[in-house]
């Protein structure tokens, strides 16, 4: 594990509170407020952030992601532009984990060596790339090892015991456990079946467990807090952007009025 993702759950556990991981598209919905965000996300009780690179084709999120990387691209955000947001998030924050999600072409168009040296260079704590599985990774998951960046994987309500194993055993940092079937955005969380998968897998890795897909507001996060080691959110916060496109004060007091309402609810 990363040191600062080590570090992160560490202190978690010894004051007994758990992770609020929130996602949004790096350039959504223009690259000048990214930084910005980020750094409010965090004032708020953010203690992970995970930055989506944005796609062409995000196959695994729905509808209010899918427009997210839609705005972010109409401004030419590139993964090199992301990793420079990094660079200077890292100006003013050494501490706070930062997780690269999104989908394997950026990264194989830079190539895994220079992707991973440069993300390293800047300050990036793990890869979670929703379209490549263990079995085809082995060539990414060691270079990104290699240089100290924790590849995350993601576990489904329908992924079995044994290949719970083979995730655990070729992930790092922590498992994302998608809550639902489906895409990102979609309804009807079942807190109960939450806890009851998220418990199995606890038999089979000590990785933390990261919950996401579903959570909307301060209720779910804390039911969720409940039964997980973190608690992510995304489609909620994206739709606030998508809502106040032209609007950054908005955008920065509404995201950070929600995740604030969701860190006093888990703790």
């Amino acid at each position: 594990m990363s040191k600062r993702l080590a570090e992160c759950f560490t202190k978690l556990k010894t004051s007994g509170k758990k992770a609020l991981i929130p996602y949004i598209t790096a350039g959504d919905s223009n690259p000048s407020i990214t930084v910005p965000l980020m750094h409010k996300m965090v004032e708020v009780g953010a203690d992970i952030i995970e930055l989506g690179i944005p796609f062409s084709d995000p196959m695994a999120d729905g509808p209010t992601i899918q427009l997210a990387c839609e705005r972010a691209l109409l401004h030419h955000t590139s993964l090199h532009d992301v990793i420079d947001m990094v660079v200077e998030f890292r100006k003013t924050d050494t501490t706070t984990p930062i997780i690269l999600m999104g989908y394997l072409n950026p990264v194989e168009a830079m190539g895994y060596k220079q992707f991973a040296e440069a993300a390293a260079q800047a300050g990036i704590d793990g890869l979670l790339t929703v379209d490549l599985p263990p079995e085809e990774g082995e060539q990414l998951t060691s270079i990104l090892k290699t240089n100290e960046i924790d590849p995350i994987f993601l576990l489904s309500p329908t992924t079995t015991p044994d290949r719970i194993q083979k995730i655990a055993d070729a992930g790092s940092g922590y498992l994302y456990y998608v809550s639902l079937k489906g895409v990102t955005g979609s309804a009807a969380l079942n807190v109960k079946e939450v806890a009851e998968k998220v418990a199995a897998i606890k038999t089979i890795s000590s990785l933390p467990v990261g919950v996401g897909f579903g959570i909307k507001d301060a209720d779910s996060a804390s039911a969720i807090a409940a039964v997980s080691d973190g608690v992510i959110v995304g489609s909620a916060i994206v739709k606030i952007i998508e809502n106040n496109p032209d609007d950054s004060d908005t955008i920065l007091r509404e995201i950070g009025e929600l995740l604030a309402s969701m860190r006093a609810a888990m703790d």
